[in-house]
């Protein structure tokens, strides 16, 4: 029987996925709670615009969010794209869509794994890593900077028996990038925490690519120490500094160096602004908290000083007490207790 797909959360990420899931022919249902998007999609399709040219996916089958209680039929499998500060009521909405053997997947940033386990139970969660870079400023439009072959999720679970489910969830979504199946989920959603330490607030900070941050040393070096503090952070949780994009093999001792140019050599376009820019350009809280923040959480501030100035900063910024530009660079620094030239 071909299984029924929900994808809640159709931003950038989710309604390009969608569109991708949708072309190649898989029985897909998109959910989204902004309602312009909903209506574009419905009668326009999915745009999605990147090197090479746009593709239009028409006939995308999408819910607004007030709809999902007239919906019936059970859902095999549920991929979440929301922000991860909305884990928690995305998976309870669509709880008692799930099919009692079905699984619900985090594709998001943090630890979203913990919470959709606490809803769902931890035979029907799998935890995801996903790498793609995408924006949406007109509803129905993505703008995707990451082409098919530099696309990357894993999926898994320490649950057997969610586990066992993950190879028809990444077969599934093969049809959006490479997929790989890992068996420490928890160490590779960390190591992708760890690049997103590093590069998410302090571009954003400065309304900078994250290409254009790194290429200031005074900030390039905040951005390393963030994502070394995070490691830190792995090794303190019990976990693995592991392989991710592909790789085979890692370095511990230079982990944060070699993931981080990888991302900017080919997971990046010098213009590509960062989902925490976005959200406070588009007047929205972000992600820092979830991030930055749970490695303070681990640490404690005074072991993660780079990531405490990054959620205090981002605090300010969003509460109207600092604003985004160059000057952010040695704030940053003051915050994290650098000395200033």
């Amino acid at each position: 029987m071909t299984p029924r797909i929900a994808i809640v959360g159709t931003g950038a990420n989710g309604a390009g996925i969608g569109a991708d899931l949708t072309r190649a022919g898989h029985d897909v249902t998109l959910i989204d709670q902004w309602p312009a998007n909903v209506e574009a999609i419905r009668e326009r399709g999915v745009t999605v615009r990147m090197m090479g040219g746009d593709t239009t996916v028409t006939r995308v089958r999408i819910h607004h969010l007030c709809e999902v209680a007239e919906l019936r039929e059970k859902f095999d499998i549920v991929y979440v794209v929301l922000k991860a500060y909305d884990t928690r009521w995305g998976v309870e909405l669509i709880k008692p869509l799930v099919a009692d053997d079905g699984v619900v997947i985090g594709l998001q940033n943090g630890m979203s794994i913990d919470d959709v386990t606490d809803i769902m139970g931890p035979e029907r969660t799998l935890g995801g890593v996903i790498e793609l870079g995408a924006n949406m400023f007109v509803p129905g439009e993505v703008e995707r900077h990451n082409n098919y072959t530099n696309t990357w999720f894993a999926l898994g679970s320490p649950n057997p028996v969610a586990h066992a489910k993950a190879e028809k969830a990444a077969e599934i979504l093969r049809a959006a990038g490479t997929v790989e199946v890992i068996d420490d989920i928890r160490s590779a959603k960390w190591m992708k925490l760890v690049l997103n330490a590093a590069e998410l607030v302090p571009s954003a900070v400065l309304d900078y690519s994250i290409q254009a941050a790194a290429e200031i040393p005074e900030m390039r070096e905040l951005m390393l120490e963030a994502g070394n503090e995070a490691v830190r952070a792995v090794y303190q949780e019990g976990l693995e500094v592991v392989p991710i994009f592909g790789l085979t093999e890692v370095d511990p001792a230079t982990f944060v160096t070699e993931i981080f140019d990888l991302l900017l050599a080919g997971f990046s376009l010098p213009t590509t602004k960062t989902t925490i820019l976005h959200d406070w350009l588009k007047g929205r809280r972000s992600e820092a908290r979830e991030i930055n923040g749970l490695v303070v959480d681990v640490l404690g501030a005074e072991n993660a000083p780079v990531n405490a100035a990054c959620v205090e900063l981002s605090e300010r910024i969003e509460r109207g007490e600092a604003t985004l530009g160059i000057e952010n660079v040695a704030l940053l620094r003051e915050l994290a207790g650098y000395a200033t030239s």
